[in-house]
């Protein structure tokens, strides 16, 4: 999550009503990157167990996209886990992520980037650098056109 959907700052994540959200996430370009995966169930079991919730409460697909789909130093496949994780660690408290993860709300956020911003391994801890986006059923980036769109409509549901 790189940034807050509380933010004050520079807003780059909107929250959004759930037809603008679907034509985002249904957009074949809304996952920038060489390659576009999923994250494996047994990193999804370990998700609910960092966040202390019960197993198999996230059934919805855990999205990624990025230029490598593995850790430069152990070759560990990235996936959720390590934006969870990363997240724990440096900026997010459990009930935020599980709120994004779960929640009703639709967020979107519109700085497709380059890389997402400190992300480390889960098993290693080495820096992920070539992680592009991630999303969830309630969660995308937009790139582009789609994002003049929602950032034309200030978020608004």
């Amino acid at each position: 999550m790189p940034s807050h959907p509380d933010s004050t700052a520079k807003r780059s994540t909107y929250p959004v009503s759930d037809e603008l959200f679907q034509a985002v996430y249904d957009s074949p370009r809304s996952l920038p990157g060489k390659h576009v995966w999923l994250t494996p169930d047994e990193d999804v079991r370990k998700i609910e167990r960092e966040l202390g919730i019960d197993d198999g409460t996230i059934g919805a697909p855990l999205w990624l996209s990025g230029d490598d789909r593995r850790c430069m130093k152990c070759g560990r496949q990235t996936s959720w886990l390590d934006i969870v994780s990363s997240a724990l660690n440096e900026v997010h408290r459990k009930a935020l992520i599980v709120r994004v993860v779960l929640g009703e709300q639709k967020f979107v956020n519109v700085e497709a980037p380059r890389a997402i911003a400190g992300l480390s391994c889960h098993q290693c801890g080495a820096a992920i650098e070539t992680l592009r986006s991630f999303k969830c059923h309630n969660w995308a980036y937009a790139v582009d056109d789609l994002a003049r769109i929602v950032e034309g409509v200030g978020g608004r549901p």
